[in-house]
Parts: C-alpha cells; structure tokens; sequence
C-alpha cells in the first residue's frame, strides 16, 4: 500500500458486523476505499484514505470510532510495547503543546498489568517528541488531542490513533436520558437488521410505542432525512496534523451532507407510559433538527390504537420494551406490582406485559391492508412462546453486556401462529 493508504478499523457491537459492512461500502467511493471492507468479529478492516476516515466518521451510523492503525508487532513483555510505539514518527501526528491519553484493550493478553502497557505507550509517544523537540506533550484524560488505543492480543499488540475521540454514538443531540437510554449506534443496527430505511418500499411508517428518551425514533427521522449522523458534533481528527490540509474539504463535506439533507417520506410516531420520558424524547429531537416529523404521544403500549397510515403504506413497529436487567415494567403490565409491592412479582409484570402486548397487536394491528412488521429487541430467548406468536426472523444482538434477540413478528389477521408457522428463518 502507499503512503496514502492507512489500514482502518471500525469496532462495533456483537452481531453487527455484516450490516456496518455494507455501510462502509455505502459509504466510500472507490477513491477512498483501495481495499476491502471486510468484516471481522468486533468490527469492519479496509484500507483508506484519510479522506475516508472523515466521511467515515461524519457518515456511519454503526460503527463505534474509526480507528487508524500506526504499528503492529509481535510481543511478549512490556518493553516490547514501548519498543513497537517508538517505531511511530508521533512529530507527524501532534505537538509537544498538545495532549493525549491512552486506553488499553486485551484478549488473552500474558501481561499482569495493562495500566503498565498503556503507561509504556504514553512514554514511548513523549519520548518521541521530547528527542525531536526537547519538549513532551502532556495527558489529558478526558479531551485528549491525540487519543490512543492499544490493543493487546495473545501475541500481537496494535496501536490505532482513535480519529473519532469520543465514541460514535454520541451524536450531540442527546441531553435528556431514561433510566436505561439505547445507544444511537444499536438503534441504528435495529433498523438495518429490519431493512428499514424511511421509504414506502423500505419499513414504510414507523411507530415506537416503548420509546423511552427518543433513540429510535430519533436515528429513524434522521435516516429519513439523510441527516448525517455525525454533522453535528466534532471529531478528534480535526486537531491532528495529517489532517489539518484537509480541513477545507471537510468543510466542503458537511456542506454536501447537509444540501442533501430532505423532508421524510413515510409518518414516523413514538409514545411512551411516562410523559416524562415523552418530553425528554420530544426534546432530543428538538436538538436533531427532527421534532417537527415525528409525531409523539403518551399512553401504555398496551392500550394505544395503531396509527392510521394509507391503506398502500406499510407500518413497522421497532422497540425495545422494558425487561428484567434493563428497567422494570411500567403501566398495566406493572401495576399490580406497584399495588402489591412484592419485589418477587417484577419477573410476573414482565411475563404479564409481552402476553399483553402481543394480545393488544392482533387487534390493533392486524386489520391494515398494508400490513404491519413488529420488531422487538429483547434477552428472553422463548419470547415467542410467551407472546404466543412465531417469528418470522430471530437475530443475535448485544444491548451492551446483555444478550438479546430482534424478533421479527408479521401482523396479520386471525392466528398468526397458524399462518406463520414453519416460515422461521433463523439467523443463529
């Protein structure tokens, strides 16, 4: 590869691979994408431009950070830690006057202290500079110039400069959180999984009855309207000296991404039990620039009637309900544990609110000629049974350290266990 090409890697969730894939290659045009991208358990390689690397950041709404790859080398002790930073020229990066810091990652790593090998990174990059000028730049933990991640294998250590600085799914429109806020990027990945993409042909309408603080409807308003998921917030690029030339087209970037920028083709609505959680969300979406095309409510997901949409218009109901590990039960589902008060009853409100749920789809849901999808991300792996329906589809997926599933149900009249039964397609 020439010098203009960096080898990138884009962490991201478990099971989330294949789809942060095709976005790369969505993403990049060939002038920026020399080779790959190919997905890897954690995460998506390519080799890059840096120019990628920008509208990768700007663009993706799946990935984690981008991450480019500066050194790789075998070790087995400490200072060959050092040794493997020192090869970098960090003078091309940063400053003395600037600042940095270093996270460490491990797998099966050999080495008794990862602080120790982290520590040995920080020196390795001062030593560097401090040679070359006679001064060192100094750590700043929390809005570093130059952020670092070390990644530690049984045998290889790899040095990424992290160009996103904090992590991707913070887009800068989140102020006001719930109990247990989704992260933007899993939002994200619900949606792709369901090949949602806020047009007539692609989810059609869209309705969150569960929707907490606003991610989904908020990540599914800005797909609607090509908003960029990253135009509104800064990136630990823009400090870094190999990119200081590119600033101009950078701007020349955002400009593009926001010309493109549309009013939704399909409804998009969003209701939760907690008004609180309803203003809280209305306000995130204030911020994103997408208040005015999501239509929010309260009401019990139990109870709310579906949206009326045209009859040539499909729906898709996207949630992530409350669940044992994640927030207790609210509304009908929950309310004889609040009257009784028995810490023993949260796991019947849970069992009693999906029976429920599923009850009130088939007679809210089931009558429009469209048709209606449900997805449902959840860690009860016999969620099926409990709702008395059969998923069309059952997807592997992490909300954070919990297991779950996206459970795909297809709404239709009558018995949808009778008229679904046998069309399981797993991918497990």
């Amino acid at each position: 590869m020439s010098d203009s090409a960096y080898h990138l890697f884009l962490p991201c969730a478990a099971g989330v691979e294949d789809w942060l894939e095709a976005e790369v290659r969505d993403i990049l045009g060939p002038d920026e994408c020399l080779d790959g991208p190919k997905a890897f358990r954690g995460g998506v390689g390519l080799y890059g431009t840096l120019a990628g690397v920008m509208r990768l950041n700007l663009h993706s709404r799946l990935a984690q950070r981008v991450l480019i790859e500066v050194a790789r080398e075998e070790y087995h002790h400490e200072d060959d830690i050092y040794a493997i930073a020192r090869t970098v020229d960090w003078t091309r990066w940063i400053t003395p006057r600037q600042t940095l810091r270093v996270d460490t990652t491990a797998q099966r790593s050999p080495l008794h202290s990862l602080n120790f090998a982290t520590l040995r990174v920080k020196d390795a990059v001062c030593d560097v500079l401090r040679e070359a000028s006679g001064e060192r730049p100094s750590v700043d933990t929390r809005w570093p110039d130059l952020p670092l991640q070390l990644h530690l294998t049984e045998y290889l250590a790899t040095v990424y400069v992290d160009s996103s600085g904090e992590s991707l799914f913070k887009r800068g429109w989140r102020e006001d959180k719930g109990d247990a806020p989704l992260k933007e990027t899993l939002a994200a990945a619900m949606l792709a999984a369901a090949g949602w993409k806020g047009t007539r042909e692609a989810g059609g309408a869209l309705n969150d009855p569960c929707c907490g603080s606003g991610t989904i409807p908020v990540e599914a308003a800005t797909i609607a309207c090509s908003i960029a998921p990253g135009i509104q917030r800064r990136f630990a690029f823009e400090k870094l000296a190999p990119f200081q030339p590119l600033l101009p087209a950078w701007r020349a970037m955002k400009d593009q991404a926001r010309a493109a920028e549309h009013p939704p083709e399909v409804p998009i609505f969003a209701s939760d039990v907690s008004f609180r959680m309803v203003d809280f969300a209305r306000r995130n979406a204030e911020r994103a620039g997408v208040a005015q095309y999501i239509q929010f409510n309260g009401g019990d997901a139990l109870e709310r009637p579906a949206p009326k949409l045209p009859a040539d218009i499909p729906g898709t109901l996207m949630l992530n309900p409350p669940y044992g590990e994640r927030i207790e039960v609210r509304g009908k589902a929950g309310a004889h544990r609040m009257d009784g008060g028995a810490l023993s009853e949260e796991r019947d409100a849970g069992d009693d609110f999906f029976p429920r749920l599923s009850a009130h789809w088939k007679r809210a849901y089931t009558q429009h000629e469209a048709g209606w999808t449900a997805w449902l991300l959840c860690p009860e792996m016999k969620l099926p049974s409990k709702m008395r329906l059969k998923e069309s589809r059952r997807i592997p997926m992490w909300n954070g350290p919990i297991e779950c599933r996206l459970f795909k149900f297809d709404l239709v009249a009558g018995s949808a266990r009778r008229q679904n039964a046998g069309t399981t397609d797993s991918d497990e």
